[in-house]
């Protein structure tokens, strides 16, 4: 008996394991024989993996090949164990020594004429494999940027199986190694794609707004969520829209975070490797509660748009048209930060930290002034009441937005703040954050768990009178005090105090309590 190992990496949602791929050549029936608990895609393997042998010039043992992914009691899916299982095949038949694939992990699928085929997930494959040790993997050539980002990592890309082989017996590359011109591939379009937020957007395009326009501030500086009400053309989606040109580039560990959620997804774009922008997501209001928290059948399971957008925006416009099992299911991952989905066969768990922005019209006819509205005000508490008590109550700031003026409207935009403006305090405000949060896992002042920003972080009692009082008067839930003070001292952040004052905090109230249905 021959036998040979080498090593993959398996994924459950953005978590990988290291398996390894052990084949041994042994007296029998010829054929290949799978065990490991594959799925469909992983037992189509011994297909591909014998015509890519065959393709590459090499000959199939004409022998029983058993073939083991280990652990064996993990289930194991995709086609991303291609390369490996070929690759130990190859050396238990003594075609290149088994000690030059002994400690690579190999990543990739397999082609039927011998190309490795790119393929999701390799940022998070890559980073598991460094977290268990591993110091060299084998990727497709068009994942190699991608593979690339994670450091201490030897990534060896190869375009061919042919190619590696050579690489492997340390013989001079093929020539059809050049055909390949190292570009990106393309997502499938199977997920929800991130949505392109033009350059020229800039919050000096909002005419009048005031008040909008500094809770956007205040969102910006401490990730706060956001709810917008208001007629049609009051500015609703312009302001969300213009978030995102408010905030700081994400952090490099927040940006590997990111980019391997949306590698996992295939949302990553031809030459864009790395994310470094915070998201922006805008799902239709039709969107399943499993496209927004994601799901999947078996274990091949998606993040939903709460993922994708996580770290950046997560925009739902008319959203009292949405389902509203929909709305509620954001209720979990908006206090916890993360969604994690339950299968028979296993649980994936995803990043989501995410701020979320709402807007809605006062009714559903949306008529653009509210004297030329024909719902009834039965219709009109209904329509408002599929935004739930519970939801609306994790919003840390809420507004009623008016159409702007005549005179707003022909307001020169010269003297308007632009994002560039704006930005800059945002970010000012954010270092102070997380000077105060040095030492703690928290960044910015939504993060902070309610105990301890009752225990470390009170204001003062002068601070706190207006709270108190409407505490006290069944005005305010706790929640609510909690998400209070959080938006208190962003606004002391932005205007530099040291701890919120009364107006810090009065200010956070009124903008909590304003806009409640």
């Amino acid at each position: 008996m021959t036998l040979a190992k080498t090593r993959s990496v398996s994924l459950v949602g953005v978590d990988g394991c290291v398996v390894d791929v052990e084949a041994a050549i042994t007296s029998g029936v010829p054929g290949l024989h799978l065990v490991g608990l594959p799925d469909t895609a992983l037992s189509e393997a011994r297909d591909r993996v014998r015509a890519a042998i065959f393709n590459s010039g090499e000959d199939w043992p004409n022998r029983h090949v058993t073939v083991s992914l280990c652990p064996a009691s993990m289930p194991k899916k995709g086609s991303t164990f291609d390369v490996a299982i070929a690759i130990s095949l190859l050396a238990a038949a003594e075609v290149i020594p088994a000690r030059a694939c002994a400690d690579l992990v190999l990543i990739g699928e397999l082609g039927l004429d011998g190309r490795l085929r790119p393929i999701q997930g390799v940022l998070p494959a890559v980073l598991a494999a460094a977290n268990q040790g591993c110091r060299t993997v084998v990727v497709p050539r068009a994942n190699a940027a991608e593979a690339e980002l994670v450091p201490g990592m030897k990534v060896v890309p190869a375009s061919t199986l042919r190619g590696l082989l050579c690489l492997l017996r340390d013989e001079p590359p093929p020539v059809e190694e050049d055909e390949d011109d190292g570009r990106s591939f393309p997502a499938d379009g199977l997920a929800i794609r991130q949505q392109d937020i033009p350059l020229d957007l800039d919050l000096a395009d909002v005419r009048g707004q005031a008040e909008a326009r500094q809770a956007l501030e205040i969102s910006a500086a401490g990730g706060h969520h956001l709810f917008f009400a208001g007629p049609p053309g009051c500015g609703k989606t312009m302001l969300a829209e213009r978030l995102p040109t408010l905030m700081p580039p994400l952090e490099p560990d927040i940006a590997l975070e990111v980019t391997a959620i949306h590698s996992v997804a295939g949302t990553l774009r031809p030459g864009q490797p790395l994310i470094t922008q915070p998201p922006f997501y805008a799902p239709h209001h039709t969107a399943s509660r499993a496209s927004m928290v994601g799901g999947g059948s078996g274990r091949v399971l998606q993040p939903g748009a709460v993922s994708l957008a996580h770290r950046g925006i997560l925009f739902l416009d008319e959203a009292p048209e949405f389902c509203g099992g929909t709305l509620d299911a954001l209720r979990q991952p908006l206090e916890e930060g993360e969604v994690r989905i339950s299968r028979i066969e296993g649980m994936a768990c995803f990043p989501a930290r995410f701020t979320l922005v709402l807007a809605a019209n006062p009714c559903p006819c949306a008529a653009a002034k509210q004297i030329d509205c024909s719902c009834a005000p039965g219709m009109r508490r209904k329509y408002a009441s599929r935004l739930s008590g519970p939801l609306i109550d994790r919003i840390d700031l809420k507004l009623e937005l008016t159409p702007a003026s005549r005179a707003e409207l022909r307001y020169d935009l010269e003297f308007a703040e632009s994002s560039k403006v704006v930005a800059e305090r945002v970010l000012l405000a954010r270092e102070r954050t997380v000077r105060r949060l040095a030492g703690t896992p928290w960044r910015c002042n939504s993060e902070i768990p309610g105990p301890e920003l009752r225990r470390r972080f009170t204001p003062s009692a002068e601070a706190m009178e207006g709270a108190d009082e409407a505490l006290q008067r069944g005005a305010l839930s706790a929640r609510g005090l909690d998400r209070i003070l959080r938006v208190a001292w962003t606004i002391a952040d932005l205007a530099g105090h040291d701890e919120p004052g009364p107006d810090d905090v009065g200010g956070a109230l009124t903008l909590w309590s304003a806009g409640r249905q």
